[in-house]
C-alpha cells in the first residue's frame, strides 16, 4: 500500500484536491464504524444480514461506500450487533 499511499500523500498536497478529499471524511467515517462494529462483533456480513433482514449485497455496499444508508439502515445495523447508534454533532475546527 505504500505506493498508494505516496501517491495520496502527493496528491493531498493540492488544497482543491485536499478539501474535495477532507469533505468526504464523514462518509469515510461511517464506513470504517460499520466495518469495525461488525468485525468487532465477530459477524460476517452474511451473520449481519440474517440478523437484520437486510440483504449480504447491500450490506456490501454499504461497506465499499457504494451505498449511503438511511438513518433507519444504521439503527437496524447497529441493533443486529447488539449495540446502540450514537450520533452526534461536534464544533468544526476552525
Amino acid at each position: 500500500m505504500t505506493k498508494f499511499n505516496d501517491f495520496l500523500n502527493e496528491q493531498l498536497k493540492d488544497p482543491e484536491f485536499k478539501k474535495e478529499y477532507d469533505a468526504l471524511e464523514p462518509e469515510f467515517s461511517i464506513i470504517q464504524a460499520i466495518i469495525d462494529a461488525r468485525k468487532n462483533s465477530g459477524m460476517t456480513q452474511k451473520d449481519l444480514a440474517e440478523k437484520t433482514g437486510i440483504t449480504q449485497g447491500d450490506i456490501s455496499r454499504l461497506e465499499n461506500g457504494s451505498a449511503n444508508p438511511s438513518l433507519k439502515t444504521l439503527q437496524r445495523l447497529a441493533e443486529g450487533m447488539g449495540m446502540t447508534l450514537k450520533l452526534e454533532f461536534v464544533p468544526a475546527a476552525r
